[in-house]
């Protein structure tokens, strides 16, 4: 295993350069201690290739006792730190042992990998690939990674019906509302309505939001936690009885991902509709409804 410290004063320096990455799509993303990290992506069934460079310090010779190279899929829960779930896992011998005096450069071609999951960076749980590069010595490991993004396109969704929904509240409220349909892609537009069939409570104020639910752990112990994605105002003011109130929320704008449902049975992230009702005396009344988020290529 090799140490931070063993690393600092390691006598080469080691980089992992991806074929092609200056032409991919970038991803940005927030890696350790809240740093934001870029790093290219890849899609399931392509292989990942490029160079290891690895340079000597000072002019020194170094041994090793040989040079190995993985691809690894991992998924890591923070409650259950230490334990990371390979679903992915390739490894090549670049050199057997030897010793260097000059830097020199190693070729890797991981072909055709599979990669059914999606990159994740959630609160609780970060689904990730990497390549990692180990040198090996009796004096302790050298090692380096490297890490790329997976984008996963399934194909849109053969029924996308709408939803219908009512908020009642015996004899005080009836309100219906409508969306369009119950599946958007990433860059998709939330189309609906709502009507007002019986107001008979004073209602101030009336917000939609976008909520992502992330689950961890398995039952009967799920872990739920839920944030915010967005939130805005349909209504300020009190609806009279027979109006209509259009509804369009642009989803480009946000930072969302797909629905993921019991990814390799770790975790999941679903999203949701949440229309709350306000009343002058600030009782909110809320109506859930869960969407599916899927991606489709850009153009």
């Amino acid at each position: 295993m090799s140490s931070f410290f063993g690393f600092a004063a390691a006598p080469v320096d080691v980089e992992i350069r991806l074929k092609g990455e200056e032409e991919r799509k970038q991803v940005e993303f927030k890696g350790e201690k809240d740093r934001r990290e870029v790093c290219p992506v890849f899609y399931d069934g392509e292989s990942v290739d490029g160079q290891v460079l690895v340079r000597v310090k000072d002019g020194k010779k170094f041994q090793h006792d040989g040079i190995r190279i993985e691809l690894v899929g991992s998924i890591e829960l923070f409650y259950d730190r230490g334990n990371h779930y390979e679903f992915v896992y390739l490894s090549q011998e670049l050199a057997g042992p030897g010793e260097m005096r000059q830097a020199q450069t190693f070729d890797f071609t991981f072909k055709n990998v599979e990669k059914q999951y999606e990159s994740y960076a959630g609160i609780n749980v970060k689904l990730r690939y990497f390549i990692r590069v180990t040198l090996l010595r009796r004096t302790g490991e050298i090692s380096k990674e490297r890490e790329f993004w997976v984008h996963s396109y399934r194909m849109p969704p053969d029924s996308n019906t709408s939803i219908k929904m009512e908020v009642g509240i015996a004899d005080c409220l009836h309100i219906e509302f409508e969306y369009k349909k119950a599946k958007y892609h990433l860059k998709d537009v939330i189309v609906g309505k709502i009507y007002f069939l019986l107001v008979r409570i004073k209602i101030k104020h009336m917000e939609l939001a976008i909520i992502r639910r992330e689950t961890t752990g398995a039952a009967p112990n799920p872990y739920n936690e839920s944030e915010t994605i967005t939130k805005f105002e349909i209504m300020d003011g009190a609806p009279v009885r027979g109006e209509t109130i259009p509804i369009r929320l642009f989803l480009g704008g946000f930072e969302l991902t797909p629905t993921f449902r019991d990814v390799n049975k770790k975790f999941s992230v679903r999203y949701y509709l949440n229309l709350v009702l306000i009343d002058e005396e600030n009782r909110r009344y809320f109506k859930q409804q869960e969407i599916t988020v899927y991606r489709i290529p850009e153009n």
